[in-house]
């Protein structure tokens, strides 16, 4: 018996040191949660790929459950077994209360670190990850889809909306009480249950490597869009597309010593409300111009070459999915968690149909693959200014998230690594560590230079890792991990978003390949 008093108040200390040191980290993931932080990740769902960072907080606040647990175990209940060790998390934000003890502060302590964001804070996450930068280049997608192009934007909404939504299902299990349970934390957790026991961890592997994918791509197309947007803003000047591209990398060099994001978090908020300003001054330039619409150029019949890639561009404009179990398991009530998809989905397919819409009616068959490109030179410079700056300003999350994978995938897996630790006892960066920090700044540069095409890319990444991470493994894992729960038209519905996703992702990634293969060649021979 004292032996196992002494186990347990050894392991309530543990845990309650583990919480306190890391108390500030906690604080800062929170402040990002409510400032933010997931908004600039903006459009791609890209700052939460890092191994779902947010769900830091989520199992620090887990503790509290464990302990709980075990002051309830001790007290004799007769089922403290059952109790002890139990931090699953309630669906509907139930569990048991803290103790009223003479632990009441240290309860206290704990329960800081466990930010909780309410649904309207999760909605204006979901709704930045949606409706960022990279909604500019979707009246190219119209000029290349026309209607079919509109339709896509709501159905991509409503299948994007659905996923999400039996993503987060796959988190839970019933209990023998049949409550919904929270077994799991991540995208991640979800695809190796799924590849269990034969390959418990090749799924995780997969969807590392479709989040490196995205995140490094998310820099490259940051770097693309700043030297398009600059060259087109001084066409005077005598300096290229590629140069500007070089000094808008020179200028983000600084990133590889970037050991948090505290500083940049500072600069979300705005860079966001700065970035729907943007949008606003479009549609009312393209409002004042509606006399002049062509709607006759609105098209019913396809580019068959070019249109796949408008597919990848409007899927990979609707890409939250990564980040979506973290932000359920932050919010006061998960169970709020569906209404809340419901109409941040629903407003991202209204507004960004009507600024696709309204903004190929009003330049039709000269829309440029960033649409800030077809204003008038003079407003032009100002607005893409002003997104040059956002696209600086948004560099650092992906490059962050990206490079903290890698880390942890090879650097710091413990003795699974492949590679010695980045990091000094001291907790300085040392010199590997640095090289791949630059190496990845260098290589979305070589990128943007030899392959500056915005829409290329855009399409590329949505029809690769958007599709599959949108479309086809959320509707996979669905079927795997909740067949026995499941009714016919939810089984239909997922193995047709599962073809369909599998078709857009391939004829998309065709024909992204192809024309990029092709400017790669025309930029070597140049």
């Amino acid at each position: 018996m004292a032996t196992l008093i002494r186990g347990k108040l050894s392991n309530k200390l543990s845990n309650a040191a583990t919480a306190v040191s890391n108390k500030s980290q906690a604080k800062v993931s929170g402040m990002f949660a409510r400032m933010g932080f997931q908004a600039a990740t903006d459009e791609e769902g890209l700052g939460f790929a890092a191994c779902d960072d947010l769900d830091y907080d989520h199992r620090q606040g887990m503790q509290m459950d464990i302990l709980t647990s075990d002051e309830m175990g001790g007290e004799g209940s007769g089922d403290g077994s059952a109790l002890e060790g139990d931090s699953h998390y309630q669906r509907d934000g139930t569990g048991p209360p803290l103790s009223a003890s003479k632990d009441g502060d240290l309860a206290s302590e704990l329960s800081e670190v466990k930010p909780k964001i309410t649904a309207w804070e999760a909605g204006w996450n979901v709704t930045n990850a949606i409706q960022g930068m990279f909604v500019l280049g979707l009246p190219y997608a119209i000029l290349h889809g026309g209607y079919l192009g509109l339709f896509l934007i709501i159905f991509a909404a409503v299948v994007c909306c659905y996923t999400g939504k039996i993503l987060i299902a796959c988190l839970y299990e019933e209990d023998e009480d049949g409550q919904l349970v929270r077994v799991r934390d991540s995208y991640v957790d979800i695809a190796n249950a799924c590849c269990a026991p034969r390959f418990p961890s090749i799924g995780g592997h997969v969807v590392n490597v479709a989040q490196i994918i995205e995140l490094v791509m998310t820099c490259i197309l940051y770097v693309v869009v700043s030297g398009n947007l600059m060259y087109n803003s001084f066409p005077n000047m005598p300096i290229s597309q590629k140069s500007w591209a070089i000094i808008a990398t020179a200028a983000l060099l600084p990133c590889a010593f970037l050991k948090n994001l505290k500083a940049v978090s500072k600069f979300s908020l705005l860079c966001t409300l700065a970035h729907f300003v943007i949008n606003i001054l479009v549609i009312a330039y393209c409002l004042s111009r509606a006399r002049d619409w062509a709607w006759d150029k609105v098209k019913f019949y396809i580019d068959v070459k070019k249109f796949p890639i408008s597919i990848g561009i409007i899927v990979f404009s609707y890409t939250s999915q990564i980040f979506l179990p973290s932000l359920e398991g932050n919010m006061n009530k998960p169970s709020e968690f569906h209404c809340m998809m419901n109409w941040t989905h629903i407003a991202a397919c209204i507004l960004k149909g009507l600024f696709a819409l309204v903004a190929y009616l009003t330049w039709a068959d000269t829309t440029k693959e960033v649409i800030t490109d077809n204003l008038p030179p003079g407003i032009r410079a100002v607005v893409n200014l002003f997104l040059v700056a956002k696209a600086l300003l948004s560099y650092p999350l992906p490059f962050f998230a990206a490079v903290e994978v890698l880390e942890k995938s090879f650097f710091q897996d413990g003795g699974r690594a492949v590679f010695p630790d980045c990091y000094g006892v001291d907790g300085r960066l040392k010199s590997w560590g640095l090289t791949l920090r630059c190496t990845l700044v260098v290589f979305t540069l070589l990128m943007a230079i030899y392959v500056p095409h915005f829409a290329l890319l855009m399409g590329l990444t949505g029809s690769l890792t958007g599709a599959g991470l949108c479309f086809l493994l959320p509707s996979l894992f669905h079927l795997k991990l909740q067949w026995r729960k499941l009714l016919w038209h939810q089984v239909f519905f997922d193995v047709a978003i599962f073809v369909i996703g599998g078709i857009c992702s391939i004829s998309g990634f065709i024909h992204s390949m192809e024309g990029l293969i092709e400017a790669f060649r025309y930029n070597i021979e140049e």
